[in-house]
């Protein structure tokens, strides 16, 4: 189980993720913020991104704030380095 930190910024143009060089993971959703809607598209998102189920992808803190901690079950944080690896900030 690997847990990631974030920061949520809704309202985007399209979802979006990326990764700072300092490691800060930042995910731009097309979802607005209101009635969890950022936060269900936030999930789905990430399902999407790290190829999970959603069932595996919960949201552990930060509902209602811009800071977000997520955990992606049956994977480990070697794993998710991996996959955030292609969205690194050039």
């Amino acid at each position: 189980m690997a847990v990631l930190h974030l920061r949520a910024k809704p309202n985007s143009r399209q979802n979006a993720l990326q990764l700072a060089p300092d490691g800060t993971v930042t995910v731009r959703l097309h979802a607005p913020a209101q009635d969890g809607k950022a936060n269900a598209c936030l999930l789905a998102y990430l399902a999407e991104v790290f190829r999970l189920p959603k069932s595996h992808v919960t949201l552990l803190g930060g509902h209602t704030a811009p800071f977000k901690k997520v955990e992606l079950a049956s994977l480990s944080d070697e794993e998710v380095r991996a996959a955030l690896a292609p969205f690194a900030a050039s």
